[in-house]
């Protein structure tokens, strides 16, 4: 009699809470160690299996996407489990490989090097599949667009609050703003954001609140006082605590009198923006966006690239790529920039170029767009100026 060569199994392994592609994948959300495997059989057909705690395994059966839900002690091997949870879950994966007649898993790049050691001590093969858990994540469902155009509303609620707050400001002799009697700085608007995305139940990463020369650097974060005649770029971008998807929104806001440079690069970056949301669609390339928008910068004078050591003091340029893929995680392939892939019908992307002058400070616009066949879908409404009055 001869054994039966099945084709590949699939796993991705690790903490939905912290692996994005992971929680993608099987879309149940637990802070603790669990294994996915897609198993085929000798008839070509296949089947998934969740193996986590068990105290999981009852809402795991109502809500995660697999065929069948287990705990590791339903694949205990013949020596036992491990006390320790992550162990026992590369274990229980392993003998589940192994009942199965499996001799070869190719796995996401995020899989935990315990599951790869663990499966291979079993005698079963692991690969990398670069692309795993990667392109699926790119092309959004219906229920992903939707949340991300409910992240995006909010994101554009606080901005639109924040930027008021700032336009409408008293500024005091020295230049320095006063809200309520007090000091506007960074780190107050910081955390009046902060407090706003509580209430509609989001938790957001620290946004960027950077004024005058602080804004210069593309990210820092900005600190201190902020003055009016100066650019203030307000970068938000919150999760949703019930979805988990990213709103993401820049716009930069000047108190008071607009200086005539900031003013120029002001023009430039709407002009390079509506360049790249004019080239983005299904089957350019990312590379052909970036492109698009710093032809545009470029053509009003401005430069691209990092500083060096010898560029001059009032070296003006666009440092940064065009964009990025958002979902998930703030940060999502594909990049806008040299070498970027081909676009996706129903990926959803930020097209957001930027201007930075040493000394003087920074200006950038940001939008989030669905790519579409024939062109792209912002999900912005705000208008791009920099009075906020």
């Amino acid at each position: 009699m001869t054994n039966t060569v099945l084709p590949t199994a699939l796993l991705m392994a690790g903490i939905p809470q912290l692996n994005s592609a992971l929680y993608h994948r099987i879309r149940f959300l637990v802070g603790d160690p669990v294994a996915w495997l897609q198993i085929p059989s000798s008839e070509g057909r296949t089947k998934s299996v969740l193996i986590l705690r068990d105290i999981e395994m009852q809402r795991a059966r109502k809500h995660a996407r697999a065929d069948d839900v287990a705990c590791p002690n339903d694949f205990a091997p013949t020596n036992g489990l491990s006390g320790d949870r992550e162990m026992a879950t590369a274990q229980a994966a392993a003998e589940c490989l192994r009942r199965a007649g499996v001799s070869r898993v190719v796995a996401d790049r995020t899989l935990p090097l315990i599951f790869a050691d663990i499966i291979r001590e079993a005698g079963i093969g692991v690969e990398c599949d670069m692309n795993m858990g990667v392109a699926d994540r790119r092309r959004k469902d219906a229920g992903e667009l939707e949340h991300l155009r409910q992240a995006q509303r909010t994101t554009e609620e606080i901005m639109e609050r924040t930027l008021r707050m700032i336009a409408r400001a008293e500024a005091r002799a020295d230049g320095v703003l006063l809200y309520e009697g007090r000091p506007l700085t960074s780190e107050r608007v910081r955390a009046t954001i902060d407090h706003g995305f509580i209430d509609l139940g989001y938790v957001n990463v620290p946004s960027i609140i950077a004024c005058g020369p602080t804004g210069a650097d593309c990210h820092d974060h900005g600190h201190g006082e902020l003055r009016t005649g100066q650019p203030v770029i307000v970068d938000i971008f919150p999760r949703c605590q019930a979805t988990l998807y990213y709103g993401d929104c820049t716009r930069t806001v000047v108190h008071g009198e607009v200086p005539a440079e900031i003013a120029r690069m002001h023009t430039a970056v709407c002009a390079a923006k509506a360049a790249g949301m004019a080239t983005a669609r299904a089957g350019v390339t990312a590379e052909d966006v970036h492109r698009a928008t710093i032809a545009v910068i470029q053509q009003h004078g401005y430069k691209t690239g990092l500083p060096t050591a010898d560029t001059p003091a009032d070296y003006c340029a666009m440092t940064h790529g065009t964009g990025h893929g958002i979902g998930l995680e703030c940060h999502e392939p594909p990049l806008l920039d040299f070498k970027g892939p081909t676009l996706l019908e129903g990926e959803v992307v930020t097209i957001e170029p930027g201007l930075y002058r040493h000394g003087l400070g920074g200006v950038r616009v940001e939008d989030m767009v669905v790519i579409q066949a024939n062109g792209c879908e912002t999900l912005n409404e705000l208008p791009e100026g920099l009075d906020w009055k």
